[in-house]
């Protein structure tokens, strides 16, 4: 099948500086082989725009995405599963700030490709799966290991091996998403907050903020708080961080720069 694109569309705003991918493919946002590649293409080229500071998933319509295409992965060569997850992953190896915004189903390999990004937000109508088991198999981009590290490997067993739905007031109080709202509505406008917020930030700041809690939560506490020290040194050097003070002490708004 030729890749359109269509499926995940890329739009901008807040004068290019915010980049929206929307999944749209049907009622029902499926993900298909296809898909996953155009997931990474977006990326790629989100990701060498350096004048876009943040980045929103979202689906079409009434669900988030309700999974892979089930059928069709039965037309892929066993050989190409070995980089599965490479490419819906994408968001989790971007330097830049991705938020999910998900409401009703986000099963599958788009609960994956939500878990690869920094902020979850979710309506209350919002339910939450890796139903692979009723398939005879398991969820393999990074299903497994990012549920268990969000909401403990307990509850990620239970959900995991018995294909069980997580509701929204579970997932907000657990840890799986960040803020749960009451609609479509509120979700995007609590999207456009976060948007507000993140982009009033150093860039800079920012991306070395994802890198260190990213790297520092799988390593010692020592190595975690090392990585974060030397961190906080390259920063100090930086011309945003001097700005920072700067706008500080005349109270104004800072003019960050990314460098």
């Amino acid at each position: 099948m030729a890749l359109t694109g269509g499926e995940i569309r890329l739009d901008r705003g807040h004068e290019g500086r915010v980049a929206y991918l929307t999944l749209d493919h049907g009622k029902y946002n499926i993900i298909t082989w296809e898909t996953r590649q155009v997931m990474a293409d977006r990326f790629a080229e989100i990701d060498a725009d350096d004048e876009i500071k943040v980045v929103v998933v979202q689906g079409a319509g009434e669900h988030f995405s309700s999974g892979g295409d089930i059928a069709g992965f039965m037309e892929v060569d066993p050989i190409d599963f070995t980089d599965l997850g490479q490419n819906v992953t994408a968001p989790a190896r971007s330097p830049k700030p991705v938020i999910t915004a998900v409401d009703g189903y986000c099963f599958g390999v788009g609960l994956e490709l939500a878990l690869s990004t920094d902020i979850r937000v979710a309506t209350r109508r919002a339910e939450f799966a890796l139903p692979e088991m009723r398939l005879g198999m398991i969820p393999g981009s990074g299903g497994t290991q990012r549920l268990a590290r969000l909401i403990g490997l307990a509850r990620a067993k239970y959900h995991v091996m018995t294909a069980s739905r997580i509701n929204a007031q579970q997932a907000g109080d657990w840890g799986l998403v960040a803020n749960v709202v009451e609609d479509r509505a509120a979700l995007d406008a609590e999207v456009e907050r976060i948007v507000g917020v993140l982009l009033g930030f150093s860039p800079l700041a920012a991306r070395t903020a994802k890198e260190v809690l990213d790297k520092g939560v799988d390593a010692p506490l020592y190595s975690g708080i090392e990585l974060e020290r030397k961190a906080y040194s390259m920063l100090r050097s930086s011309n945003d961080f001097a700005e920072g003070v700067a706008a500080f002490t005349e109270k104004r708004a800072p003019k960050f720069q990314g460098r």
